[in-house]
């Protein structure tokens, strides 16, 4: 009778814990670990909402300018990826760029996980919002930037843009400039420490604080 008591309350509280926003949360970590559970199909256009340091700016994608693209930044948003990541490189009149995870162990899981090349359909102008590359062929990975000038130029460098900041983008324009150029962080240094370097020498980067996919408004 004793056992079976013990073994009625461990399934109440394993069923409390799986329930619990902990659970939840500790349940998208494990899927940023392994890039292949982050695969679903995103609609044709969607909204996602940053919370920032500096305020509140919706991006819109549109799945048909860049359809990997635009699905991988669906999953990405959706699971959490971004929430705490620093603009750690942000060029006044240039582009604000983001998309390292803070924690490296995450992170490394998707070194690896690189999106094939897709034609330039929308140029990169100002607000537009294009994955990085490692100036090599099928190398974008987690790093986005948002275009703070028309940048036409990056398009011949293989930069599709896949959405659009459609508000907010005065909230965009105020992200911390200030370590442009030589006092920019090292990038391979994010990847190996995270946001634990950033905070130290860097302390006054924006941030995302969250980073949601909206409800869908009824467009197609």
């Amino acid at each position: 009778m004793g056992i079976r008591r013990t073994l009625i309350v461990a399934a109440i509280i394993g069923a409390v814990a799986a329930a619990s926003p902990r659970a939840q949360v500790d349940g998208k970590q494990e899927a940023l670990r392994d890039p292949s559970l982050l695969a679903d199909t995103a609609p044709g256009v969607f909204r996602a909402r940053f919370e920032t340091s500096k305020g509140r700016f919706e991006i819109e994608v549109h799945r048909d300018w860049a359809p990997l693209a635009a699905d991988r930044f669906f999953n990405l948003v959706k699971h959490g990826f971004y929430d705490g990541n620093r603009f750690f490189r942000v060029r006044p009149g240039f582009v604000a760029q983001w998309g390292i995870h803070g924690d490296p162990f995450i992170q490394r899981a998707w070194r690896d996980a690189n999106l094939r090349d897709e034609p330039v359909k929308q140029s990169n102008l100002r607000g537009f919002v294009s994955f990085t590359n490692e100036n090599s062929p099928q190398s974008r990975y987690t790093q986005v930037f948002i275009n703070l000038r028309d940048n036409p130029e990056l398009d011949k460098d293989n930069f599709p843009a896949f959405g659009q900041v459609v508000s907010g983008m005065e909230n965009v324009d105020k992200l911390y400039g200030g370590y442009a150029g030589p006092k920019e962080p090292d990038g391979r240094r994010i990847i190996r420490e995270g946001n634990d370097y950033l905070q130290k020498e860097y302390p006054r980067l924006d941030f995302i604080k969250t980073a949601t996919i909206q409800p869908s408004t009824g467009a197609p």
